[in-house]
């Protein structure tokens, strides 16, 4: 098994077990790592780097753009699109002109917009944790400690433990 074989099956698993936010980074990963191929073929006046670089981070942008779901937030939704449909613009005209100041602001959005999913990412995975934690202590058994010995002669009030 070559070295490039090896690493498609394992990029392949990575991708079918990766969670619908990880596959969104994935993608974000990619078209940064394209774009910035198409930008050392731009300064190497390398053809088919230029070629590769910018049809592969269009064709993810577009990827990103058709799968925004609009149900939990349509305005945020919205803005992302028109995002990535500027970003997608922006590529077509950089690809055309050959013109890196307009490659390299797409790559700025594009960072820009990583960090902002790792930092949703990070968000998501504290609410999840939180929510796990606030469900397991609502389906904790509540407890009462052991009533005391009758020989104190005081009456007796139970108190209720939640975990």
């Amino acid at each position: 098994m070559n070295e490039n074989t090896t690493a498609n099956a394992y990029l392949r698993t990575k991708v079918m077990t990766a969670s619908p936010e990880e596959l969104r980074l994935m993608l974000l990963d990619g078209a940064l790592k394209f774009a910035n191929q198409a930008r050392v073929g731009l300064e190497k006046q390398h053809p088919e780097m230029i070629y590769e670089g910018f049809t592969q981070c269009r064709d993810i942008i577009l990827e990103l753009t058709n799968t925004i779901k609009t149900d939990p937030a349509p305005e945020i939704a919205k803005a992302v699109r028109e995002l990535y449909t500027y970003m997608y613009g922006e590529l077509v005209k950089a690809s055309i002109e050959k013109d890196i100041a307009t490659l390299d602001a797409v790559i700025g959005l594009l960072e820009y917009e990583r960090e902002t999913w790792v930092l949703t990412m990070d968000q998501l995975a504290r609410e999840r944790e939180s929510e796990m934690l606030n469900s397991a202590a609502q389906s904790a058994p509540h407890t009462s400690p052991p009533a005391p010995s009758s020989t104190s002669g005081m009456a007796h009030h139970p108190i209720s433990f939640q975990a």
